[in-house]
């Protein structure tokens, strides 16, 4: 993997960055993330940089969150002396975003306008639980300038939620997509996880027929990975559940993909599908295609001009190292110019628009021909000198990636 050490080299106390990391920022787009680290409950198969009320014992609050996120865009303004042409996308993840007041995200999005400037068509998203919103909420979230949302679906099979330990009943989160396309929402998405123990066929198949009958424009489905340190990871080696079987997930991703086509909705990513172009996320396209982006929040990453970036992960840490004027960087990586070339290869090969075959090397092209041969790519596209995955690929997608990077 890129990277100096394993652990990356210290962050300068005020965050400054590298001369040559400032040069052409934005040029292939800039964007916003921000984490919120909060959740109501933590489900058993998370292991994201999230705290409930309960695991931050009064050390960090929602209520005040904001003010200490606004306090590290203030930082990241001196650092970036030279602003970024424009913010072309904003998005909010978790957690759960939506635990914060409709006001408080409001303020982080001016926040984020007044600091850089938002494109006059910037794509600002947020993630949301379907419990969290309400349709007065939802309204309050477009008033303030939120376009897109993500709403976490996962299933709406009972079982498959209570394994997963969601907290939302199966029919909340169509109907949660529904109010959002009512509060105005340009792009409503809906998360999907399948494999999980104890899904049947006849499960997926329902969840995505509900999440198509929400009349959502975006689908995201991935496998459920069995996360170290997790509840479900434990439940698993005490036998409590079976592990997730790679068939299962290979038919499950096959009735996704045949699913969400006969819906309207084509894949441009290996695990998302939309309705049209305007409907990819593409804050998301930025990280695929090499962009750069702030991270803001305890654990965000950040990517500028080739430093990537990581902040503490501890809600009271990070607030106390902004209360002292510090900046809140646990350590970074300069990536070398192999370093790029090899992400890119990683991430752009699991896009429907695929790869030059002229950005691969010598070796690189000996696989592009041998995954072309095994019918792991495009026939069409492979003439016209891209690297495109057929169906079978998508579902080879990392041995076609170890073919071209060997």
């Amino acid at each position: 993997m890129p990277g100096t050490l394993p652990d990356g080299e210290p962050v300068p106390s005020d965050g400054s960055l590298p001369a040559t990391a400032l040069t052409d920022v934005g040029a292939r787009g800039f964007g916003v993330y921000v984490h919120v680290p909060f959740c109501a409950s933590r489900c058993g198969y998370c292991d994201f940089n999230t705290y409930t009320a309960s695991e931050l014992g009064g050390g960090a609050s929602r209520e005040g969150y904001a003010d200490t996120v606004l306090a590290e865009l203030a930082l990241a303004a001196r650092v970036l002396e030279s602003p970024p042409p424009r913010v072309d996308t904003v998005f909010v993840g978790g957690g759960t975003p939506t635990l914060l007041d409709p006001d408080d995200l409001g303020r982080i999005l001016e926040g984020i306008d007044a600091t850089w400037g938002l494109a006059g068509d910037a794509e600002v998203t947020t993630e949301a639980n379907p419990e969290s919103v309400t349709p007065r909420s939802l309204q309050r979230l477009r008033k303030a300038g939120y376009t897109r949302i993500s709403l976490g679906m996962q299933s709406v099979a009972p079982g498959v939620l209570q394994v997963l330990e969601r907290r939302h009943t199966a029919g909340r989160a169509p109907q949660a997509a529904i109010e959002a396309r009512e509060a105005g929402f340009d792009h409503v998405n809906l998360d999907l996880i399948y494999g999980t123990p104890g899904e049947s066929a006849d499960d997926f198949a329902a969840s995505l027929r509900a999440a198509t009958g929400a009349g959502v424009d975006h689908v995201s489905a991935y496998a459920l990975i069995v996360e170290d340190g997790t509840r479900m990871a434990a439940r698993m080696r005490r036998g409590e559940l079976p592990y997730p079987d790679d068939d299962v997930a290979a038919d499950r991703y096959l009735a996704a993909d045949a699913a969400l086509n006969a819906a309207g909705l084509s894949w441009y990513e290996v695990s998302n599908w939309a309705a049209a172009p305007a409907a990819r996320c593409r804050h998301n396209l930025l990280y695929w295609t090499g962009g750069d982006w702030w991270g803001l929040g305890p654990g965000a990453h950040s990517h500028v001009g080739g430093v990537r970036w990581w902040n503490v992960k501890h809600p009271t840490t990070y607030a106390a190292r902004l209360a002292e004027g510090v900046s809140p960087g646990q350590a970074r990586e300069l990536l070398t110019g192999d370093d790029r070339h090899t992400e890119d290869v990683m991430l752009r090969v699991r896009l429907a628009d695929g790869l030059p075959l002229a950005a691969l090397d010598a070796a690189g092209l000996a696989g592009a021909r041998q995954a072309h041969g095994d019918g792991l790519l495009d026939p069409a596209a492979y003439a016209a000198g891209r690297v495109v995955l057929t169906l079978r690929g998508r579902l080879l997608a990392d041995a076609v990636v170890r073919d071209l990077l060997p």
